[in-house]
């Protein structure tokens, strides 16, 4: 098993990479060049190859820049939303006649878009417990797939898979392996080292980590996949803005401390929720009680994430209840900012998937653990979930 990557410096990267000072000012923060075109010193003689803002722009550059760097990745390509970062990869490297391996618990937009956009243009879908080798194989060996889809952690479920050995077997057979890391970020997970052929990120979440900017990027390491999807991107034009790149290029340089904060916060928060009365499953890899811990423990590098979830033993109503108690954790969908999160993905994030393989237990409840006091997320859990009148 590869693990080359140099955890180490990755702090000190997120900081400087793409970040040289400004020549003209020497101003330390890089300039937002919010420009929707550049001056040409004559016909086809661009300076530094700026022609046009939908097809690059500084600001996005030193960002890309800087998440490579960040990801030990070759090529990092930003995107206006996670979303278009999983259209854009895929249209790009698959065509009618394709067919797509999807874990079983993923991100209920991901579905939404493989199953009601991909599928009627022709790719075909099949759906696993991707944590599950002896399944991943059987479906591999049934037919050609182009792609191994995997979260891990998954979302909402916090299940765990074994991005090298999934790797490993998906080549077997021919199969790349994209890996949504948007719950590790890079701070605890290095898919591309691992094995994957991608990687995506909703970069809204822990890289922007504000909740204040809508964002995604693809990491990659082969040239001839890079060259597709940039050429995909400028062709459909899912490109962030400038200010959005520098506001994400902002919190890249905050994402090692925030994330080891998350990750300590809900970890925290998990070993005390296995003790609730009212708590029938803590779902969080960084518990040994996770049948994904083990491999968790061995693939996560510095903690385990700021993301977990909880089922309430009196179901869908007592949910409910829980979520509206709360004053610390805002009732919002998203995750990965500063601030506490709580949510009822049945009901919001997930509602895609109802009726389907990937639907949600409905007493399930999602908290995104935020970098506040530990003690005071506690104490609004604990008031909270004392379902008293």
């Amino acid at each position: 098993m590869a693990h080359n990557f140099d955890d180490s410096a990755l702090a000190t990267r997120a900081i400087h990479a793409g970040q040289e000072p400004d020549a003209a000012t020497g101003a330390v923060v890089p300039p937002i060049y919010m420009t929707s075109t550049f001056k040409q010193d004559g016909v086809g003689k661009m300076r530094g190859g700026y022609d046009y803002s939908r097809s690059v722009n500084p600001t996005r550059d030193v960002f890309d820049a800087q998440l490579a760097a960040v990801e030990g990745a070759q090529y990092a390509v930003a995107l206006s939303s996670g979303l278009a970062a999983i259209d854009v990869l895929l249209r790009s490297t698959l065509q009618p006649g394709d067919s797509i391996l999807l874990g079983d618990d993923v991100y209920g937009g991901t579905y939404r878009l493989l199953s009601k956009v991909f599928v009627p243009w022709g790719i075909h879908l099949e759906v696993v417990d991707v944590t599950d080798l002896d399944a991943v194989r059987s479906k591999l060996s049934e037919r050609h797939f182009a792609v191994v889809w995997v979260e891990t952690p998954s979302n909402p479920l916090l299940r765990i898979t074994d991005i090298w050995a999934t790797a490993s077997l998906a080549h077997e057979f021919g199969t790349k392996i994209v890996v949504d890391n948007t719950f590790a970020s890079p701070v605890l997970q290095h898919p591309l080292d691992d094995g994957a052929d991608a990687v995506v990120y909703s970069t809204t979440k822990y890289i922007g980590g504000h909740s204040d900017v809508v964002g995604g990027a693809i990491l990659l390491n082969d040239p001839q996949v890079y060259e597709k999807v940039t050429f995909l991107q400028n062709a459909a034009g899912a490109v962030p803005s400038p200010f959005d790149s520098w506001l994400t290029t902002r919190g890249l340089k905050t994402l090692d401390m925030r994330v080891k904060r998350h990750s300590a916060n809900a970890l925290a928060l998990a070993q005390h929720l296995e003790n609730a009365p009212q708590i029938e499953r803590v779902l969080y890899p960084g518990l040994e009680s996770h049948p994904g811990h083990d491999i968790a423990a061995r693939q996560m590098h510095g903690g385990f994430g700021g993301v977990l979830s909880v089922q309430l033993k009196d179901g869908l109503e007592a949910a409910k209840t829980f979520v509206s108690r709360t004053k610390v954790f805002t009732l919002a969908e998203s995750l990965g900012g500063v601030e506490s999160l709580i949510e009822h993905p049945a009901a919001m994030t997930h509602a895609s998937v109802s009726g389907t393989a990937l639907q949600v237990p409905d007493n399930l409840v999602r908290l995104s653990v935020g970098i506040e006091s530990v003690d005071d997320l506690i104490e609004d859990i604990d008031q909270a979930l004392d379902l008293r009148s």
